[in-house]
């Protein structure tokens, strides 16, 4: 039996609100009100899978091996992990490179994400940095690469992904190896028990189930980590041009976004009445500053209080209450700025792989009589 299959149940039995797409990696995204808390509840937040989920006999065993450019190699356990180096959260936002593909137009090969392959959670572990720092970093070592045991579907002999970070962002004080999530252990579907998280970075460099980080000389070249994946195109494409990876840059900062929980789309209020809409925003590394909302489509836009979140890289909740006029259609709609001016575009512009798409999301509904 497929292995995906065998997972269903317990992932039904965990997050029963869940989306699950049909793929065959266990892929499962939450409809946007239960996305409606500053921290993300466990059982609402999305799974993203590029393989086949490893079996973990028993995560008290597990090891995690530091090697390639250091001067001391080593491995460590879980219980010289939190005993040796300080125990440190960061909260921050999980969102996926291809969250909201479904939307480009045309379409895009990838997993059709809706909004939902997003969360914000707190995450517990100890800092990257200090772990590679007792191995030693030689002055060659340019970037992580990072490996786990999941395998791609059909092919148990080959990585289902290993991605890697530039050393800069490796040492950060923000980039962490977790192994709690909202405070419990991190469970199995989340990469417990120990993952990558690099905040402003998009999901796919915050490797599940680490086993492995080694120091390499150069970009690291792992599976997911050539060609188009997971990069960027470095000047606009059009749909059906021919497409060369020398022309694609690895995606290392998240965009600017924001996201409206309330309203559901489709909604009514009556005529006269106040809808109240509320949401997020968030930012990769630059930071946020700012988010205003249009209740006529765009046509006009008024600032809305942001409030504060759980460090630099948590998202901050907004709320306001906007008119209803007279009956008929209302299209709600939130756009986000950062300190350098970038705001959310009303439409994304098309890459080839559907990555980063933070145009503004209408939520529409209906005012009546």
């Amino acid at each position: 039996m497929p292995r995906r299959l065998v997972e269903l149940p317990l992932l039904r039995s965990l997050k029963p609100g869940l989306h699950v797409h049909d793929e065959e990696a266990l892929n499962a995204e939450p409809s946007l009100d239960l996305l409606d808390e500053a921290i993300t509840p466990l059982g609402a937040f999305f799974i993203r899978n590029n393989g086949e989920l490893p079996e973990i006999a028993d995560a008290g065993a597990w090891t995690l091996t530091i090697d390639g450019e250091v001067e001391r190699p080593a491995v460590w356990s879980l219980a010289a992990l939190r005993e040796t180096f300080e125990t440190v959260t960061q909260t921050a936002v999980l969102e996926c490179a291809g969250n909201g593909r479904s939307q480009f137009s045309p379409a895009t090969d990838g997993l059709q994400w809706r909004l939902g392959a997003v969360g914000c959670a707190r995450w517990t572990g100890v800092r990257l940095a200090d772990v590679l720092e007792h191995a030693g970093p030689r002055r060659s070592a340019v970037y992580t690469a990072h490996h786990a045991p999941d395998r791609q579907i059909g092919n148990p002999e080959k990585a289902a992904l290993s991605r890697g970070l530039p050393m800069a962002k490796a040492v950060a004080p923000e980039t962490l190896i977790a192994f709690a999530m909202n405070g419990e252990p991190l469970p199995r579907l989340h990469g417990g028990p120990l993952r990558i998280v690099a905040p402003g970075y998009p999901g796919s460099a915050w490797q599940k189930w680490l086993d492995r980080v080694s120091l390499r000389t150069q970009e690291h070249d792992g599976e997911k980590m050539r060609g188009t994946d997971y990069r960027m195109p470095i000047r606009p494409l059009r749909p059906g041009e021919i497409l060369d990876p020398a022309n694609f840059a690895v995606i290392t900062d998240m965009p600017v976004k924001s996201l409206i929980t309330r309203p559901a789309d489709g909604f009514t209020v009556a005529a006269g009445e106040m809808v109240t809409v509320a949401g997020f925003a968030w930012s990769g590394a630059v930071p946020l500053a700012g988010l205003e909302l249009s209740h006529d489509g765009g046509r006009s836009w008024r600032a809305v209080a942001l409030e504060p979140g759980e460090g630099p890289y948590a998202w901050r909740r907004f709320e306001a209450r906007l008119p209803a006029g007279e009956p008929g259609t209302l299209t709600v709609m939130a756009r986000a700025h950062d300190a350098a001016g970038n705001r959310q575009p009303l439409e994304m512009p098309w890459n080839p792989r559907g990555y980063c798409n933070n145009q503004v999301q209408r939520v529409r509904g209906a005012i009546i009589g």
